[in-house]
């Protein structure tokens, strides 16, 4: 009686986050077995595996993948690399550190839509933005960042709002980090480089393998950066996986390879979710 009670108690919550997570799958699913567009609602004949052939062979399959995973290998190791070095210049005390601090990771809590709009708009524009009046400060020319290095430019806006979140965690951890051993270290003539390589590195590995793991789970569905700064062109050349699978579902009205799409998706991201999960358990043994 004593274990069925809190089971009892737990089951409303647990079976409504069960039904919320498996009845749109299920959905999904079975649109991507059917001929489902959304201008001829009243037809849905069975596919087979036609949609999940139509969706790789489509022409901006491959160059959707290659720009998926440059955005995400892109924004994971600048994120990791820059952030342990911001983590670094942080923990040591200065004043006005907390108020750095809070500024460093601010950028984590601003909505995607808004971190877009900000880069397109105030930092971006070849016209007024601010990087256009640092070149003219030089004698340049703007650069149009959207037209001519779309991808580059979804990767900053990207890594801009990851970054202090992988800050964050190492500067959490190198909270715990033993400053005994620090001491001695250097009162046994460890350089500054020797330090960081042999005791500080070895400790963040951890929540380095954390961060990696979670960036590349949430970076494989960005679509706000690219869907309102540069619609996944010029031609393909900023579209992701989450962007072709909007292309295919609201602009050609195709449900059922749009879902075809979403499977293949989520089965992509349970692959890389497993193998980031058996590295991180080595790592953490």
């Amino acid at each position: 009686m004593n274990r069925l009670l809190p089971r009892a108690l737990m089951a409303p919550a647990v079976i409504a986050l069960f039904l919320w997570m498996i009845v749109p799958l299920l959905m999904t699913l079975y649109f991507s077995f059917v001929n489902y567009n959304l201008m001829q609602p009243g037809e849905r004949s069975f596919a087979g595996l036609d949609n999940f052939q139509y969706f790789v062979t489509d022409p901006d399959f491959w160059p959707a993948v290659g720009n998926t995973l440059l955005l995400i290998g892109s924004v994971v190791i600048g994120t990791v690399v820059l952030g342990t070095l911001l983590a670094l210049l942080v923990n040591e005390p200065f004043p006005g550190r907390g108020i750095v601090r809070v500024l460093l990771i601010s950028p984590f809590f601003v909505m995607p839509a808004v971190n877009a709009l900000l880069w397109k708009h105030m930092m971006m524009n070849p016209i007024y933005g601010i990087l256009a009046d640092v070149w003219r400060v030089f004698g340049a020319q703007p650069v149009d960042w959207l037209t001519d290095w779309p991808l580059l430019s979804v990767i900053v806006m990207v890594g801009w709002q990851w970054l202090p979140f992988a800050c964050l965690i190492f500067i959490t951890a190198l909270q715990s980090l033993d400053r005994e051993q620090m001491e001695a270290a250097r009162m046994d003539g460890a350089s500054a480089t020797q330090r960081f390589f042999y005791l500080t590195l070895p400790h963040l590995a951890r929540p380095m393998a954390v961060v990696v793991m979670i960036e590349m789970i949430f970076l494989l569905s960005v679509f706000a950066e690219i869907a309102i700064t540069t619609n996944g062109g010029p031609g393909n050349a900023s579209t992701n996986l989450t962007y072709l699978i909007f292309k295919q579902s609201l602009m050609n009205f195709d449900v059922g390879v749009a879902s075809a799409g979403a499977l293949f998706a989520v089965i992509l991201a349970n692959i890389v979710a497993a193998f980031l999960i058996r590295i991180i358990g080595k790592n953490l043994d």
